[in-house]
């Protein structure tokens, strides 16, 4: 496994208070207070990342979503033209891109 360089910096302003709670708990952990901040920040970006993605659905709507997938409705004018225009930008100009 290869080390990847650090090179890029995060600077963070925080009161005395914050800094010393902190570097106690990195201290418990037997971290450094960057390795500390990095470890954690990652996990909660992360976190954060995944739940903006995810997609909950009550019991109501699962099931309705279900039964729409499972018989769709017809397709109205409005939803044609839309297909016959799509159609028409890209699938007859695949090349262009």
């Amino acid at each position: 496994m290869s080390l990847k360089s650090k090179e890029k910096r995060i600077d963070l302003r925080v009161t005395s208070e914050q800094k010393e709670l902190l570097e106690r708990a990195a201290e418990l952990k037997g971290m450094s207070l960057s390795a500390y901040l990095v470890s954690h920040g990652l996990t909660v970006a992360q976190a954060e990342l995944e739940s903006y993605h995810k997609l909950v659905l009550s019991d109501r709507d699962r099931d309705l979503f279900l039964e729409l997938m499972a018989s769709p409705p017809k397709p109205n004018s409005t939803l044609k033209k839309a297909m016959r225009k799509f159609q028409e930008e890209y699938e007859t100009n695949e090349m262009a891109y």
